[in-house]
């Protein structure tokens, strides 16, 4: 047994873990555990989440924690949790792999952990809360390819090595790209989902290739605003280049209806909400969703709560539907 896993079986034998503590009136104690907070997206996700019903009356109490982007943060975060009894963990892994070490001393703590926006290497989640990153890449992928005509060259900006957005973005990337052989990668690496980091790479990229880009794809929309940026300060038109994210951030769907990129808009308030109510329903079996999703949703019916896997469908952001989108965030 490792030491972690003897820290974690003393809180039990101490009667610290979630299922000893945890009386039926009590507020239900959900730790929300994000990758990290620097960018949009995961803001709007941590926002959902403070906002669910169930913690607006009271009968659920969160706590958001910001990962920082640093897998053995979420991990020292987790150990926290354990520690202080939370019921149930909702969890935007930083790492496909490195995060199921997270995952096992919770459970071993007897406390359910819920997935949610990003995937984790471990058969011990009590369930998924998510989108296909295999089909946002291919949808993201496409859209470029269809500005080029098939035509042309690419360079591909992708995300933090190991986490699942990049390995399965990557995934739909390549899927799309197998149907222009014609089209060659010039270059592909990691912006670890920042704008600013994006930017670098396209300046040093235009400075190698000049007009041979004719597509990028971007595998979030922070890092497609950052290569709109970097194309900019070069002096030359964002027109003359197909470019594409994902995730549907607010800057995005500003550039989508100006016509300088395309956008799928990843539905994180869904993603938070629904994770809640299964995180709820997890400590307590009799639970009912409190959250409108499932309406919203009707092809992700709640089941009981008792899916492995729920999956929320993408939006690929339009001229006619960028309006409204932008208007939900006010």
């Amino acid at each position: 047994m490792t030491p972690k896993m003897m820290m974690t079986a003393s809180m039990l034998a101490l009667g610290l873990g979630a299922g000893a503590v945890h009386a039926q009136d009590d507020p239900v104690k959900i730790g929300m555990a994000a990758y990290g907070l620097n960018a949009e997206f995961m803001q709007l996700w941590s926002a959902a989440g403070e906002k669910h019903p169930a913690v607006q009356s009271g009968m659920v109490e969160l706590t958001v924690f910001d990962g920082r982007y640093d897998a053995l943060v979420q991990q020292d975060q987790f150990e926290t949790m354990i520690t202080q009894g939370y019921d149930a963990i909702v969890f935007a892994p930083m790492d496909v792999e490195a995060g199921a070490t997270a995952v096992q001393l919770a459970v071993e703590a007897g406390i359910p952990v819920v997935g949610s926006n990003a995937r984790v290497n471990s058969d011990q989640l009590t369930s998924y809360v998510g989108s296909d990153d295999v089909e946002a890449g291919y949808l993201e992928a496409k859209a470029v390819l269809d500005k080029m005509n098939c035509e042309g060259d690419v360079v591909i900006i992708e995300g933090p090595i190991g986490q699942s957005g990049e390995i399965q973005r990557g995934e739909g990337n390549e899927k799309a790209l197998a149907e222009c052989p014609d089209v060659e990668i010039l270059e592909r690496q990691t912006a670890n989902w920042s704008r600013a980091e994006a930017q670098s790479l396209m300046e040093n990229w235009l400075t190698s290739h000049g007009n041979d880009i004719r597509g990028v794809i971007a595998q979030n929309d922070e890092m497609a605003l950052g290569a709109i940026e970097a194309i900019r300060a070069a002096g030359m038109d964002v027109d003359n280049f197909a470019i594409a994210g994902v995730d549907g951030v607010t800057d995005a769907l500003n550039a989508v209806k100006e016509g300088r990129m395309d956008s799928i808009l990843q539905d994180g308030e869904a993603q938070a909400l629904g994770a809640i109510d299964v995180a709820i329903k997890a400590v307590r079996p009799d639970y009912e969703p409190m959250s409108d999703i499932w309406k919203q949703y009707p092809d992700m019916p709640w089941n009981g709560g008792a899916d492995s896997e729920y999956n929320v469908p993408w939006t690929p952001v339009t001229a006619e539907n960028v309006d409204a989108l932008l208007a939900a965030r006010q």
